[in-house]
C-alpha cells in the first residue's frame, strides 16, 4: 500500500504558493492582526468562564447562563473567522486585488454592545 501524497493528486498549487510574495512586512501586519484577534476570542472565552464559575446567578433566571453562553459564542466565531481573514487577506496580496471586508467586526460590536448593555442592567438592578 502506498503511502497518500498530497501533492500528486492536488489539480492545482495551493493557494500559498500562487501569485506574487508580498512584501513581508505587510504578512506580518496580518499576522498581528491575526493573533489579536485570537486573544480577543481567548478573553471573551476566559470571560465566559469566570462569569459562570466565581460570579453567582442574577436575580433573572437564565441571564447568567445565556450571557455566558453569549461570550463564548462569541469567542468561538472569532477564532473560527480569524484564520479565514488572516487567508483572505494573504490570499488578496499575493493576487494583487483590494483587501476584502470584514463581515466580523459589526458582529462583534453589535454582540459585545449587548453584553455590556445586559450587565448594566444586571447591576443596576442588584444595586436598587
Amino acid at each position: 500500500m502506498t503511502p497518500f501524497r498530497r501533492n500528486e493528486t492536488r489539480k492545482r498549487p495551493h493557494w500559498s504558493e500562487e501569485g506574487l510574495d508580498p512584501d513581508y512586512r505587510f504578512s506580518l501586519a496580518n499576522e498581528r492582526t491575526f493573533l489579536a484577534w485570537i486573544r480577543t476570542a481567548l478573553a471573551l472565552m476566559a470571560g465566559a468562564v469566570a462569569l459562570k464559575q466565581l460570579i453567582p446567578g442574577f436575580a433573572i433566571r437564565g441571564l447568567h447562563t445565556g450571557l455566558g453562553l453569549v461570550l463564548a459564542g462569541l469567542g468561538m466565531a472569532i477564532s473560527v473567522n480569524a484564520y479565514r481573514h488572516w487567508a483572505g487577506y494573504e490570499r488578496a496580496m499575493r493576487e494583487e486585488r483590494p483587501l476584502p471586508r470584514s463581515q466580523l467586526m459589526p458582529w462583534v460590536s453589535g454582540l459585545l454592545a449587548l453584553a455590556a448593555v445586559i450587565v448594566v442592567v444586571v447591576v443596576l438592578t442588584n444595586a436598587l
